[in-house]
């Protein structure tokens, strides 16, 4: 989860000279740099903790079937210019997290299974890397104080809620992101559409401004 111990790159870990010198417009480069700036400046709050809620056996229900379905992360394109725009968004995202996954094949996976499961769960995909990005820095296998794991920072609790008690899978790509997308997805409904208070829930700290600002400024990052 959002916590004041994440690791910083040293330098520029944004990159934004790496933007100007990939051609992107003078204007279009500084607002880049500032959201980025932003979001790695957030404040720091305390560690957050996903609340385990009672829920209603419907929304339990949907949220097990949704965990359990293995569908594989393939893109299905109703026409040519969906798909065309699919390969901008994962070449251009490919680009500005290269610092961060600096295997391509590992990014490129990373990418496209973020783009699916956000599909999926009806969310924004640069929201979701928006996450992930505050929540453990694309880190796979990152672990927080209270517990939470992967790259969605998933409670373990969850596993045991929806899922088959199978806390090691989170550590599993697709699976922590079905996870977190679901989860998310179910909050935004609880929250009537609210993401600053969906993202609050998802935090554990519904109501507080730190954690949901760094996500927003973040998202900016992947637009």
């Amino acid at each position: 989860m959002y916590r004041s111990r994440h690791s910083r790159a040293g330098g520029n870990p944004c990159g934004a000279t790496a933007a100007a010198r990939h051609g992107l417009p003078r204007a279009r480069a500084r607002r880049w740099w500032l959201a980025l700036v932003l979001a790695c400046a957030a404040p720091l709050a305390l560690a957050g903790n996903q609340k385990e809620e009672a829920l209603a056996d419907s929304v339990r229900l949907a949220l097990s079937n949704a965990i359990k379905d293995a569908t594989p992360p393939t893109p299905s394109f109703r026409n040519p210019s969906d798909e065309a725009r699919y390969r901008n968004w994962l070449d251009t995202m490919s680009y500005r997290l290269k610092r961060k996954l600096a295997d391509e094949q590992t990014r490129t996976e990373f990418l496209a299974t973020v783009w699916y499961e956000a599909r999926r769960a009806g969310l924004d995909p640069g929201m979701v890397l928006g996450l992930i990005q505050v929540e453990s820095a694309y880190r796979k296998y990152a672990v927080s104080i209270v517990g939470a794991r992967g790259y969605m920072q998933v409670m373990p609790f969850w596993t045991n809620v929806i899922g088959d008690r199978n806390r090691s899978a989170l550590f599993n790509m697709q699976t922590n992101l079905r996870y977190g997308c679901s989860i998310l997805r179910m909050y935004l409904d609880m929250e009537a559409g609210n993401v600053y208070l969906a993202l609050g829930r998802y935090n554990g700290s519904r109501g507080k401004p730190e954690y949901p600002n760094a996500v927003l400024a973040a998202w900016n990052n992947w637009k």
